[in-house]
């Protein structure tokens, strides 16, 4: 079942774009939750305003999706490494953003999905990928 939830994960987070999201978030919230367990928890470690926030449910991503990007004039996340550790399983983003104050950055994130039954039951995301590895047990 891991390698599953890897190759699943690949291929769910090709489809999470800025662009896409901006054009057709409603479509896209339906389509694109085809992973998430319907009471999928999400948490936030990377920004100050969100951390300790848990979001709950597709809906709850959805508006946790939309609060993260809508300081973004444009936002690219390039997945660059997913490392398995059985039902938990991490992946690695090299992140490329300009905000809408023209200040522009580059770095990376990281989260930690945990699969229940071949669906994502909860994950989080960190601003360093070394704190996601060990919390998923891969690093001391």
């Amino acid at each position: 079942m891991s390698r599953e939830n890897v190759e699943q994960l690949r291929a769910f987070m090709k489809t999470w774009t800025l662009e896409a999201w901006r054009r057709e978030a409603a479509r896209l919230a339906e389509v694109n939750m085809y992973l998430l367990d319907p009471h999928v928890t999400y948490e936030d470690m990377t920004l100050p305003d969100h951390a300790g926030e848990i979001y709950r449910g597709h809906e709850g991503v959805v508006r946790a999706t939309e609060r993260w990007i809508e300081s973004y004039r444009w936002l690219e996340i390039d997945l660059k490494e997913v490392v398995d550790s059985g039902d938990r399983v991490v992946s690695i983003h090299r992140v490329r953003a300009k905000a809408h104050t023209g200040i522009e950055g580059e770095g990376s994130i990281a989260f930690l999905w945990t699969f229940r039954d071949g669906k994502v039951s909860h994950f989080r995301m960190y601003q360093d990928p070394e704190q996601a590895l060990q919390a998923a047990g891969l690093r001391e």
